[in-house]
């Protein structure tokens, strides 16, 4: 197959995505760079995000363009009773059926699990969505900023900025969801292997997130009578910020003991480093506002390249303040050959290559997103339907190329 698709160690897997916005098309996103069949199902309106600028074209802006690289366009109005039709006699031969819809918005189509299980009993069956679908807060709409705001995060960022109520700079709700959704996957096809049964996998945003959030700030609530909070003291001190140099900032991370051992000596072992309150993890993570406002002191009087040849001969963890328009230049990721540029029909693109590396399956960048329902009519003919009945799920409205 072309655009990636026969290459990596998902070659062979076929996945009907019937995902939108990021959430699932970045799981999805994920199978097609590693060898998968990924099949975009869309509304006759497509995606929303087709028209997201910038873009070169109507209907793939940039951010499109990326995340559904790969993958192939079929067009079917759902709430016509032939395109339902269709999709199950596509999902016949399929491994994975993903959607991003509530619960009853899937139903009301007829495609919920037991529909697709029927044609299919291996089929592995993906709900990525807002809210689990028994608890109270079931159909409530879900977007990244209201799952940030009702998983802690929020708060949690508050505390590092004056209390202000702050968004983290990136959608990260929506891209934890979609790599839980795609280690679930993963997960249910291996248990698939071995069984010879598909399953029904939930993936809800909101408690993915909240255990995201509370893999290190459970922290004394872990406990039944709590030892403490539900925080995690060094990550939500006022002081935990990149370090201002006398000529920019750095981000250093002085963590373990040898690290302090070897900053002290760099430093000439300070009287001041000889307080109990760097002695030990216990006593720095107790004192830790106190322990980062000494650092931000001592780290203001030299500058950030002085640092940095500092830090990099006593072997502590840090970096310059890198920006998204830096690490399009940035050398280590030119020399390891991450950026991934490609003259396309879509133009000249770049795109973040595949973070992970298999050294006999390695995985490929597909093609651009394709144009809404450009691949209709080949996917409708391998799911067995002839000419005829294509041209009249087309002329019915029901399909779309």
């Amino acid at each position: 197959m072309s655009g990636g698709r026969g290459k990596g160690p998902l070659a062979g897997v076929r996945i009907l995505d019937l995902t939108s916005v990021l959430m699932g098309p970045y799981a999805t996103q994920i199978f097609a760079d590693l060898g998968a069949d990924v099949i975009k199902v869309e509304s006759p309106d497509g995606d929303t995000t087709r028209h997201l600028p910038p873009g070169r074209d109507e209907g793939r802006g940039g951010m499109f363009l990326n995340v559904n690289r790969g993958k192939r366009s079929l067009v079917l109005d759902l709430k016509q009773a032939a395109a339902r039709d269709a999709l199950l006699a596509l999902a016949r031969d399929a491994d994975v059926f993903v959607h991003s819809m509530r619960a009853q918005a899937i139903g009301r189509l007829g495609l919920d699990y037991a529909a697709l299980k029927a044609v299919n009993p291996r089929i592995v069956y993906a709900n990525l969505y807002g809210f689990a679908r028994d608890g109270p807060y079931r159909d409530y709409p879900a977007y990244d900023d209201i799952v940030q705001a009702a998983s802690g995060l929020v708060d949690l960022q508050a505390r590092l900025s004056g209390g202000q109520p702050t968004y983290l700079g990136t959608v990260v709700a929506d891209k934890v969801a979609g790599l839980t959704g795609a280690y679930s996957i993963i997960a249910a096809l291996f248990a698939r292997e071995r069984s010879g049964e598909g399953q029904e996998i939930e993936v809800p945003m909101f408690e993915t997130l909240v255990s995201f959030t509370m893999v290190e700030h459970l922290c004394g609530s872990l406990f039944d009578p709590p030892l403490g909070p539900p925080e995690y003291p060094r990550v939500v001190a006022a002081s935990r910020r990149p370090y201002a140099t006398s000529d920019g900032h750095i981000g250093v991370m002085i963590y373990n003991d040898k690290h302090w051992r070897a900053f002290f000596a760099a430093l000439g072992d300070p009287d001041w480093s000889k307080d109990e309150m760097f002695a030990s993890i216990g006593n720095r993570t107790r004192n830790i506002g106190a322990v980062l406002d000494r650092v931000a002191e001592v780290l203001a009087a030299r500058t950030t390249a002085a640092w940095l040849e500092l830090f990099r001969e006593a072997h502590i963890p840090a970096m310059a303040i890198a920006s998204p328009q830096d690490l399009l230049h940035d050398r280590h990721l030119v020399e390891t050959g991450f950026w991934v540029e490609r003259d396309t029909e879509a133009g000249q693109l770049r795109y973040p290559g595949i973070p992970t590396a298999f050294s006999a399956t390695p995985g490929e960048i597909g093609d651009p997103a394709p144009m809404l329902g450009s691949d209709s009519r080949a996917v409708l003919a391998e799911a067995g339907l002839d000419e005829a009945a294509i041209d009249a799920l087309f002329a019915s409205g029901a399909a779309r190329e």
